[in-house]
């Protein structure tokens, strides 16, 4: 891992975003006097003022990312946000302004969406978010793109994170550590190969799902809730978008399956999306040099995390 960014690096990386997402937009004929930073933090999101467009830049990244590997997820983004507008699903779909793909520019992989006003009168509603992600599942069964099996969970990264923070006990103390590596050693397979998910959980269907927590990721609209930020879409149980919620938004997102006429959530298989979101987690940290502040955000979750029974 190298040196920890600044302040000052990481105000210049999104400025250098911000800069990159101008050109490439002023390149591709939109209408741009200014560049206004409307969120940083994993990526940065611009809006392209005064057009009504808005670029979103990922800029903290797994050191496994490659730049082809970062504009096919890109595109699988932009592609089901468009398919789920022209079914009629309330989503942010991809900007019209431009063409429907990612574009280079100095270092970044920079992607377009509509400029879409926020209601910022009231507070997320996570209850009524995971139940309406039940709403999401039943229109994301007929996708008709190709998706790769548990894309998003990221195994290869995630081993090759774990190995790399053995290096930083400063970063992940050694005992949690030795404990994610263990669990990891019996969750890899079940990510990595659809044959040992479903001898492990036999009768489980698997269709695309969000990848990213959608009760987390519905845009608040001023004319309703739409769900958004595709980047992680992937082909799974329904499980992998409650992984971590608790009891209150499960039963919420149950509520909404019976009113979809799917499955409720299987007990099981929320034990193993749970296990896998964790030790996700923890490998995030390996990307601490990029955002030292997720050290100190994620300690809580570490600490909930020690008090649950390993995964065995």
């Amino acid at each position: 891992m190298t040196d920890f960014a600044t302040p000052e690096d990481i105000a210049n990386r999104t400025n250098a975003a911000k800069e990159a997402a101008v050109a490439a937009g002023r390149e591709l004929g939109l209408e741009i006097t200014e560049g206004k930073v409307l969120y940083e933090l994993f990526s940065v999101v611009v809006h392209l003022a005064p057009s009504p467009v808005v670029a979103r830049i990922p800029t903290v990244l797994p050191h496994t990312t490659t730049p082809e590997s970062l504009a096919k997820r890109q595109q699988q983004e932009l592609d089901v946000a468009q398919w789920l507008h022209d079914q009629g699903t309330p989503v942010i779909p991809p900007s019209s302004e431009v063409p429907r793909k990612p574009v280079q520019k100095d270092g970044f992989s920079i992607t377009f969406w509509p400029f879409t006003d926020e209601d910022k009168s009231k507070e997320p509603d996570y209850v009524k978010n995971s139940e309406l992600t039940a709403d999401l599942h039943a229109a994301l069964r007929a996708y008709p793109g190709e998706l790769d099996f548990l894309s998003s969970a990221e195994p290869g990264f995630v081993r090759e994170a774990l190995t790399k923070l053995e290096n930083h006990p400063d970063i992940v103390d050694p005992a949690d550590l030795a404990r994610a590596k263990q669990e990891w050693e019996i969750l890899e397979p079940l990510v990595s190969d659809e044959s040992e998910f479903r001898k492990a959980f036999p009768g489980i269907e698997l269709q695309p799902v969000h990848g990213d927590s959608p009760p987390a990721n519905i845009f608040a609209g001023t004319n309703g809730p739409l769900f958004s930020d595709f980047e992680l879409i992937t082909r799974g149980p329904v499980e992998w978008d409650l992984g971590g919620l608790g009891l209150e938004l499960e039963a919420a997102y149950d509520r909404g399956a019976t009113r979809n006429g799917l499955r409720t959530l299987d007990k099981e298989v929320l034990r193993f999306v749970n296990a896998v979101g964790a030790i996700r987690v923890i490998a995030y940290l390996s990307c601490a040099d990029q955002l030292p502040a997720m050290v100190e955000f994620m300690q809580p979750f570490l600490h909930q995390w020690r008090d649950t029974d390993p995964y065995a």
